[in-house]
């Protein structure tokens, strides 16, 4: 019998084919990856702190900073966001908690796949925010009823990727040839299509409820809509974009400059304004029309340590406040308010271990034992405190794998345009999406948290050492 696949390696395959098609659909995602890899050398050379904090990471940290990437993804009906799931399935990629970017002003709902266990994360952190359209916010019932029939009609996986998937389903996997097989057939679902699947004036009505609608429903699949390299400082990529010919948003998302990054900061480059080709009516050729479409856009993002939920409900408090403050500022007094407000929120590692605000990852230091163990305290943090005082054990932040829904909602206006923000009088839908997916989210807290705690008890059983809770 043939030898299966890991799914680590279906999804290093994927990322690779999929960031290869992007690069020749849009030229200038092309150019983002050589600035990005351009402000990270200079990073490592210089030995920033953002440097030195990945060296004490290893070597495997380091290749991950090379291929590490996200995409998104809009879908329009459940049955393509189950399907979905098992697509991401195949590649060890699993859905990971729940956002909904209704409060913020758009009609969906989503989660990110991505993989979950360490080694995984180590081989290959390739996630796909995967969004799902919210037909029941179309506020015009003409208007939904035909983009609910107009998403029926679809199918936007080929015949083959269903006929792999269902083999890997019985199988328990794909081996190579399959694998292979699987990559290209999948990447089809993610390619951009210049043909619009409907006439322009039905376009058009679509792009006025609101441009996200008109992207999810007007064509034949979920093109891929970004993909993000990340790099080791935001700020530098930021300010040397306009230098590589690329006119970045005016503002970075996310958390301010700080010398201890936390969560997730972000920017993006303008979404390309694409020539698209409507069908005529009676389906002739000479009466297509001409039209374009914004979508497509270049994303950045610098990653740094997961915050615990009491970090978390601090940051979404300050932030909160800050943006009351910093809304309408020009890019760089907005930086210097958000980092105003921010100035409270700890800056060191040991202050955000210590008060419980980011979750850590424990590794015993070389050559380290305990001689004398009666003097430790037994209680589980202040144990792992004090094998951090005598140098028997180090800590280091859990890398944030996962994403924020103001900072997601920010890129998208951005790119949709500052307009496309509406406000939707609806509650949260999270069953309803769990539904569609067939399984629950998982709860990103909880991923962290068993990480940090697996990594310390790895730590004490190493030293002979036991705790309790």
């Amino acid at each position: 019998m043939a030898r299966h696949v890991s799914p680590d390696d279906i999804r290093t395959r994927f990322s690779h084919a999929m960031s290869d098609m992007y690069r020749a659909e849009v030229p200038q995602y092309g150019t983002l990856l050589k600035l990005v890899a351009d402000i990270n050398a200079q990073t490592l050379y210089h030995r920033t702190p953002e440097a030195n904090a990945l060296a004490n990471r290893g070597g495997s940290e380091m290749a991950r900073i090379e291929i590490e990437r996200h995409g998104a993804i809009r879908l329009g009906t459940p049955e393509e966001l189950h399907t979905m799931r098992r697509v991401f399935a195949v590649m060890g990629m699993f859905p990971v908690s729940y956002y909904d970017l209704a409060p913020a002003g758009m009609p969906v709902h989503a989660t990110a796949f991505r993989p979950v266990d360490d080694e995984a994360l180590a081989h290959n952190p390739f996630r796909v925010f995967t969004s799902l359209l919210r037909l029941e916010l179309i506020e015009d019932d003409s208007l939904r009823h035909r983009a609910a029939d107009i998403l029926e009609r679809r199918q936007i996986f080929t015949d083959g990727l269903l006929a792999l998937l269902d083999k890997s389903d019985l199988d328990g996997g794909l081996d190579d040839r399959d694998a292979t097989a699987f990559v290209i057939e999948a990447l089809e679902t993610f390619r951009w299509h210049s043909h619009a699947t409907v006439d322009a004036e039905t376009y058009h009505a679509f792009h006025q409820a609101h441009r996200l609608i008109a992207d999810v429903v007007c064509f034949r699949g979920p093109h891929i809509n970004h993909l993000t390299p990340r790099t080791l400082d935001i700020d530098a990529t930021q300010q040397a974009m306009p230098e590589w010919g690329i006119t970045p948003k005016a503002t970075i998302e996310g958390p301010p400059q700080r010398d201890c990054p936390i969560l997730l900061r972000q920017t993006s480059f303008k979404a390309l304004e694409e020539p698209i080709i409507f069908p005529a009516d009676n389906g002739d050729e000479s009466g297509e029309e001409a039209g374009t479409h914004t979508a497509r856009f270049g994303e950045i993002e610098q990653r740094g340590a997961a915050l615990t939920r009491r970090g978390r409900k601090r940051y979404d408090q300050l932030l909160a406040a800050s943006r009351e403050v910093t809304h309408g500022l020009e890019s760089d007094a907005q930086q210097r308010a958000l980092a105003e407000a921010f100035h409270d929120f700890p800056d060191d590692e040991a202050t955000l271990r210590r008060e419980g605000l980011a979750w850590f990852e424990y590794q015993v230091e070389e050559g380290a034992s305990v001689t004398d163990s009666q003097h430790l305290p037994s209680e589980r943090g202040a144990l792992a405190e004090a094998l951090i005082e005598r140098n028997l054990i180090q800590a280091r932040p859990i890398i944030y794998e996962d994403f924020l829904p103001v900072s997601a909602a920010g890129i998208f206006r951005s790119n949709l345009g500052d307009g496309s923000a509406q406000h939707y009088a609806a509650t949260d839908s999270q069953a309803d999406f769990e539904a569609a997916l067939g399984v629950a989210v998982k709860d990103e807290f909880a991923l962290y948290e068993k990480r940090s705690e697996r990594s310390l008890t790895a730590c004490l059983e190493t030293l002979g050492l036991t705790s309790t809770t």
